[in-house]
């Protein structure tokens, strides 16, 4: 039953008590929708794969990522994607992904930053790491 049933709560997921949950389904629920809105236009940091849950057949994903911040903070992100076959066999854990949050709110919830300009994530990049070494 398990393996049918991801376990999605909070302490699974690595998330403190601000974080809103997974909607059930983001096509139907008004804030998941207002949420991805926001996501896509939020500020671009990187995030570690952690480890990801399935939740359906979409195959629609919760990926939990270590993220990290161009202004040096780090949390633990929760992405809800819909992922193809193809991305999915792809996704093993400590690979490093360009997501998008909002840092006014700072929920948990981040997005995959499919559309980042590869020059932008290699600064970035290159910023995180510079300050990790100082």
């Amino acid at each position: 039953m398990e393996q049918l049933r991801p376990d999605l709560s909070r302490e699974s997921l690595g998330v403190g008590p601000g974080f809103p949950g997974v909607a059930p389904n983001p096509l139907l629920s008004g804030d998941a929708r207002k949420r991805n809105a926001e996501l896509r236009t939020g500020a671009l940091a990187l995030g570690v794969l952690v480890d990801w849950r399935e939740v359906n057949s979409n195959p629609r994903v919760v990926l939990m990522l270590d993220v990290e911040t161009a202004d040096g903070s780090s949390f633990r992100g929760i992405a809800d994607e819909d992922l193809t076959i193809t991305e999915l066999t792809r996704l093993a854990p400590g690979q490093t992904l360009p997501v998008r949050y909002r840092p006014a709110v700072m929920d948990h919830c981040v997005a995959l930053a499919r559309d980042a300009d590869p020059a932008r994530v290699r600064q970035l990049a290159d910023e995180i790491e510079r300050r990790k070494r100082a």
